[in-house]
């Protein structure tokens, strides 16, 4: 099949750079219900932008290559083997061109492989059936939104709504909460597909399996069909909203499956993918491997430039206070912010992932950090001919991993400020308190609009950990964030997640009879 491997890397690039239509309806949908002026509809606001700009730019909507995943229907005969080797050499190819973000390390030594290739390293499925063309479909789910998965087993007790039976209101209470466990962390407004039965592993997968249906496609079981409308209606009155700041949109997509299961076991597996929902498929000549048809792509690209409703008179609306910033911050400085301030930052910043926070612990930082700002980011980079480093894409990671270390980290080397996504907890909450400092919450996924606010690259160090855990020197100008967790004790995050659990318990009487 001589245009396969070309067929695959444009199903890549496509998938890595341009949303689907169904997705866009949904992102545009949540935008126009938001209130304009609130923190969640500038969040919705940034996204559109971002979603045009990798358009435009060609350039990955998110940062965070995620587990690359394919799903592949082949005619009888069809030499899977050699699909094989040419879909990894089209990842290859599209991770050096920098359409992903080389994601792939060794489990033991942490070592990145630097093109997106190694054991498990992308994960093909292949399923045989009777028509004559090949059906391929690939799906970038990022590590953010991955870790907000979730499994029961059931019979469970769940807070906030007790007890979870083995019958459709058990199922029902499990998928409740695991859009408000999620919070903001897996890069809300986001998408679950659901997995009922099968054993711990076909759960996961048939949930998974989920996500490759259309967000408008209707579900041919009716009391699957009315489990997803169900929670479509109320899941967005958990009032988490985007990026976890409170609002009307929390949900965008709800899918749900069903399978057999062993009578001592009942699980449910509940797969979350964030608001960057890449999803595309084509379908190809299965003696040349040309592209035939895309799927998921049904006519123009949705327009996401919708009005938001004015916010009748809320006091989130009234008033937000902008601050400007440039390092070396004082303490000073940071004691005067508040949650709610948007902080733009001009000068250098500087990226700093796991491998980053787990060293610092116990070595000498490769620069002067005090008074600095640390940015939690696995860029996605490209160099020149002349030798200089390009951002392509720089949106947030999600910061609560780093919790164990943060707050040590910050007093340990004099460090103000934070950036990440989804908020920290009690430990660094604490830190910023005693220490001086500030977590800033960026827009997670927005990946072009902030790499558009990065002008230069002045260096790198620790690079042995691999271009997204190495760390990055960034001149920025106008890097917009938003202080989600203060230095007097307040937390967004903490808050939002307190008044989403009241509303969960609405939830805990029977729906289903």
């Amino acid at each position: 099949m001589k245009n396969l491997e070309e067929s695959m890397y444009q199903l890549i690039v496509e998938t890595s750079t341009n949303l689907p239509n169904d997705v866009r309806r949904a992102i545009a949908q949540a935008k126009a219900k938001e209130n304009a002026g609130t923190r969640a509809a500038l969040s919705l606001s940034t996204i559109t932008e971002n979603i045009g700009m990798a358009d435009t730019n060609v350039s990955p909507i998110c940062q965070d290559t995620g587990m690359p995943t394919f799903e592949v229907k082949v005619p009888v005969g069809v030499n899977q083997i050699e699909m094989k080797k040419v879909i990894k050499a089209a990842i290859a190819r599209a991770t050096k061109d920098s359409k992903l973000r080389p994601n792939s390390v060794d489990s033991l030594t942490g070592k990145n492989t630097g093109d997106n290739l190694g054991d498990g390293t992308p994960v093909i499925h292949f399923e045989q059936w009777e028509k004559d063309v090949i059906d391929v479909r690939l799906i970038l789910k990022g590590g953010g939104c991955e870790n907000k998965n979730i499994q029961y087993s059931l019979p469970a007790e769940l807070e906030g709504l007790g007890r979870a039976g083995r019958d459709l209101d058990g199922i029902r209470k499990c998928i409740m909460h695991s859009v408000y466990q999620a919070q903001g962390q897996g890069c809300s407004a986001g998408f679950i597909g659901v997995g009922i039965g099968g054993d711990r592993t076909t759960s996961y997968s048939l949930a998974k399996e989920q996500l490759f249906r259309t967000v408008d496609d209707v579900n041919a079981n009716p009391d699957l069909q009315k489990l997803e409308d169900y929670v479509m209606e109320n899941a967005n009155k958990l009032g988490i909203g985007t990026m976890g700041f409170g609002g009307e949109a929390t949900l965008l997509g709800c899918k749900v499956g069903a399978m057999n299961r062993l009578p001592a076991s009942f699980f449910v597996s509940v797969a979350y993918n964030c608001w960057a929902y890449r999803r595309l498929g084509v379908v190809l000549d299965q003696e040349t491997g040309a592209i035939q048809e895309w799927l998921y792509k049904d006519g123009e690209k949705v327009d996401l430039n919708v009005e938001q409703e004015v916010a009748a008179g809320t006091e989130e609306a009234s008033e937000v206070r902008e601050v400007v910033l440039e390092a070396p911050i004082t303490e000073e400085q940071i004691r005067e912010l508040k949650v709610g301030d948007v902080v733009i930052i001009n000068g250098m910043m500087h990226t700093g992932r796991d491998a980053i926070h787990h060293h610092l612990m116990d070595h000498d930082a490769p620069i002067d950090l005090n008074g600095q700002v640390i940015y939690h980011c696995g860029p996605v980079m490209a160099k020149d001919e002349q030798g200089e480093w390009h951002v392509n894409a720089a949106g947030p990671t999600t910061s609560i991993r780093e919790e164990p270390y943060q707050g040590d980290i910050m007093k340990k080397f004099g460090i103000r400020a934070v950036i990440g996504k989804g908020g920290m907890g009690p430990k660094t909450l604490k830190a910023l308190g005693e220490h001086g400092g500030v977590y800033l919450n960026a827009i997670g996924g927005a990946a072009q609009y902030y790499a558009d606010c990065i002008k230069k690259v002045q260096g790198v160090d620790l690079m042995e950990f691999g271009i997204p855990e190495a760390m990055w020197h960034l001149e920025v100008e106008g890097f917009a964030a938003i202080v989600t967790m203060d230095s007097h004790g307040n937390s967004l995050h903490a808050d939002v997640d307190k008044s989403s659990l009241e509303k969960l318990a609405q939830f805990k009487e029977p729906v289903f009879k």
